[in-house]
């Protein structure tokens, strides 16, 4: 498997070196994205891939269900780097359908680290459990449930001193929630961007 995993990667190389010379030396000089990625480690669903965005134009962040802890000292790290050192301005945080984590927090807790990650979904399915509880079967339930995943994690990104620091001193930064269908290939907006304007209550964005 590791020697398939060499070749694949020599094939690639070789291929992008063809394709646009010089294109490695440029991405070694610089790192200048545009956009701070946080998604779900799930293998199906990779940034750049699912984006059709080149490697140095997202910057990524993933765990288990996409999920925004306030004290994940790895995702703030990220996110600090992200909007301080790489002025990055646009951040989506991406979820999908299909969600096996979303699909753990629905179900009996095993007793492992897991259930300790996944409490804040568990957290947002007893608070919307009536909601929840009028759609039509599990599976709609639980994609219902990873977007307010993902709107939730919009919301606590808001929050962070980080971006709370970055709006007072005018920086047009934006927070999106995004979501990815897995039967279709496409990412949807969940209409619950948090920009400068919106927390500062002015009329024009910046």
């Amino acid at each position: 498997m590791l020697s398939d995993l060499f070749t694949r990667n020599r094939t690639w190389s070789e291929r992008r070196k063809a394709e646009e010379p010089g294109y490695f030396s440029r991405l070694a000089t610089r790192q200048n994205p545009e956009f701070f990625w946080v998604g779900c480690a799930d293998s199906r669903v990779p940034a750049n891939v699912v984006a059709g965005l080149d490697p140095g134009e997202v910057f990524v962040h993933r765990n288990v269900a996409n999920v925004v802890h306030s004290s994940d000292m790895n995702l703030l790290s990220a996110l600090e780097f992200a909007v301080e050192s790489l002025g990055i301005r646009e951040i989506i945080v991406c979820g999908h359908y299909g969600c096996g984590g979303v699909k753990a927090a629905t179900e009996e807790m095993l007793g492992g680290l897991t259930d300790h990650w996944l409490e804040p979904i568990r957290r947002l399915a007893r608070a919307y459990a009536i909601d929840l509880g009028q759609l039509a079967n599990i599976e709609a339930r639980r994609d219902r449930l990873a977007e307010l995943n993902v709107i939730e994690g919009v919301r606590r990104i808001a929050e962070t001193p980080i971006l709370q620091r970055a709006w007072t001193a005018g920086e047009p930064v934006k927070v999106h929630g995004l979501i990815y269908g897995l039967k279709d290939g496409v990412l949807a907006d969940l209409d619950c961007t948090i920009t400068r304007a919106s927390v500062f209550g002015e009329d024009v964005q910046r």
